[in-house]
């Protein structure tokens, strides 16, 4: 389990797209998503097959939001130049996190998982 903090302050739940697998399917296929999606190594997405619209963040290696996004299903995204992580999470919900472009983004896994 991993957690999104920004300014001491815990957004989310957040799984972590670690394989080429889970890079490549994204949320792809699924009806729903709580919590959000980190994909490391990752500037550009998409969100063909997908079956409802996401809110896209784009984070330098800092983890910095450099760019958001709403991005309805089916649809390419542009690539962000200087992104190596994107989060993905259901649409809205960055506009009830309270999340901008600036806002640093610390990535906090639980300490048992790094066991």
């Amino acid at each position: 389990m991993a957690w999104l903090v920004c300014d001491a302050h815990v957004l989310a739940s957040a799984d972590i797209a670690s394989t080429r697998r889970e890079r490549r399917r994204g949320l792809t296929g699924r009806d729903s998503f709580e919590g959000a999606l980190v994909i490391e190594r990752c500037r550009w997405i998409h969100t063909f097959g997908m079956r409802f619209p996401i809110d896209v963040a784009y984070l330098d290696a800092a983890g910095t939001v450099l760019r958001t996004a709403s991005i309805r299903p089916n649809r390419p995204a542009t690539p962000v130049r200087h992104a190596t992580t994107v989060i993905e999470a259901e649409a809205g919900a960055f506009e009830r996190w309270g999340l901008h472009v600036g806002d640093q983004i610390e990535i906090r896994t639980d300490a048992a998982d790094d066991r």
